[in-house]
């Protein structure tokens, strides 16, 4: 899958979980995936960073 075709997915699967949503249950979900988003990227730098560099 190139880039592109990687995005339209993405851009689908929104479209398929916002369908029959609410605004305020939109900005909910969202909010929580953003988060889970920023929280997975501060681990993968933790990891980077403080990790034993022979441990993978």
């Amino acid at each position: 899958m190139n880039s592109c075709e990687f995005a339209a997915l993405i851009s689908a699967a929104a479209c398929c979980i916002a369908d029959g949503k609410s605004p305020e249950e939109l900005a909910l979900l969202s909010s929580v995936l953003m988060q889970l988003g920023d929280t997975l990227a501060t681990i993968a730098a933790h990891q980077a960073l403080c990790a034993p560099k022979d441990a993978k």
